[in-house]
């Protein structure tokens, strides 16, 4: 998949809560950093995941599914297997009305999920992760991962 770097910033930009699916409470864990730093940048992250239900991370409750979600949620981050993905995107659908984005981690790909969401008027991204593109978008990482502080011998 390709995408604009201003298509991929304006959804950053626009997006204030992200329901994280998938997530992990144990902090080595890519979800679980991931999530950490969006919150760090001050989107909301509602944390879901079954196993995790009812704790607390980043002051928010884990809930089990898309379907306990009361607030108004802008983006779906999935950290679950591509072959999830279509039933996450039909939870998404039926109880987060206001949903404009669906996000699919690294390594995670759905083309007919992608088709349906498309259909559904979400913007959808595949293949990406949101902490590494908001580092890369907004001036803390380069393409390459490198951080873009300036190196210099000089004093």
């Amino acid at each position: 998949m390709s995408y604009s770097d201003s298509h991929l910033r304006d959804i950053l930009k626009r997006t204030k809560v992200i329901a994280v699916v998938g997530v992990s409470t144990n902090p080595v864990r890519p979800s679980y950093y991931v999530a950490r730093y969006l919150d760090l940048k001050g989107y909301t992250v509602i944390p879901v995941n079954p196993v995790y239900a009812g704790q607390k991370l980043f002051g928010q409750t884990i809930r089990a599914d898309l379907s306990e979600i009361s607030e108004p949620i802008d983006m779906v981050d999935i950290f679950r297997r591509s072959e999830h993905v279509p039933e996450v995107l039909d939870e998404a659908l039926a109880h987060l009305p206001k949903l404009k984005t669906l996000w699919m981690q690294i390594g995670v790909e759905h083309a007919q999920a992608t088709v349906k969401a498309e259909g559904a008027g979400l913007n959808v991204i595949q293949n990406r992760c949101p902490k590494i593109e908001y580092q890369r978008l907004f001036g803390e990482l380069r393409m390459g991962g490198f951080a873009t502080g300036v190196i210099s011998s000089k004093l």
